[in-house]
Parts: structure tokens; C-alpha cells; sequence
């Protein structure tokens, strides 16, 4: 029988710890109770939840950016969506309307070409 070689084996690692993924709702929560508590306060509160004080000063801020007023874009309005059509709308005439335009230039330059090439013949025909 073969001699089996055992090596070193591995140490298992621990899985590095994640930083806990705080809700707004308990952001929230924190930054209420911190207002209501004096310094020493917040330093016992910090502690407890294992925050630092960057992290509670980072919580006031998504809280205040939060009440910013912003535009609500749930869904396009009936009356936006309308406008939308009508502008394509508008967009698809106008460019016919300068296609016929352009039409029309070329048919006047074209007929006065064939009045002067008539004109031609007539004053030929006449010598």
C-alpha cells in the first residue's frame, strides 16, 4: 500500500464580517432618537447600535436630501403624452409641407425653363 502524504492542511477562514445594511427606517429611527439626546447620550447610542459619529452625521444627510422636494415622475400624464403625439404630429406636417413646397419650386423653374425653350423655337421658326 502507497504511504499517504499529509501535507498542511488549511485553516478554514471566518468569513469577514459585512457591515450591517441599515434600512431607512431604522436610519431614520436613529437620527430621531439622537436629536432627543444630549452628547453623552449619543455616545452610549452610537455605541449600543455600534455606529460612529460619521455614520450618524451620514444618516442626517439621506434624511434631509430625502425631504428635498423632487419632481414626481410616476408615469407620464395623459395630458404629456397627448402633447408628445401632437409635436410628432406636427414634426411629420411640417416636413410634407416643405416636401410640397419644394415640389412646387421645381415645377415653376421647370415651366419657365420650357416657356424659354418654346420661346426659342418660336423666335427660330420666325427668321
Amino acid at each position: 500500500m502507497a504511504a499517504v502524504s499529509r501535507g498542511k492542511q488549511k485553516k478554514t477562514e471566518t468569513p469577514k464580517r459585512r457591515a450591517r445594511q441599515w434600512t431607512a427606517a431604522e436610519k431614520l429611527r436613529v437620527v430621531i432618537e439622537a436629536g432627543t439626546l444630549d452628547e453623552a447620550g449619543v455616545g452610549e447610542l452610537l455605541r449600543r447600535e455600534g455606529l460612529h459619529a460619521a455614520d450618524l452625521q451620514h444618516f442626517r444627510e439621506e434624511a434631509l436630501a430625502g425631504l428635498e422636494a423632487k419632481p414626481v415622475r410616476a408615469g407620464e400624464s395623459p395630458e404629456a403624452k397627448r402633447v408628445k403625439e401632437l409635436e410628432r404630429e406636427l414634426k411629420r406636417k411640417e416636413k410634407a409641407l416643405a416636401e410640397a413646397a419644394a415640389l412646387l419650386v421645381l415645377r415653376k423653374k421647370l415651366n419657365a425653363l420650357w416657356e424659354e425653350a418654346e420661346g426659342e423655337d418660336t423666335d427660330e421658326t420666325k427668321e
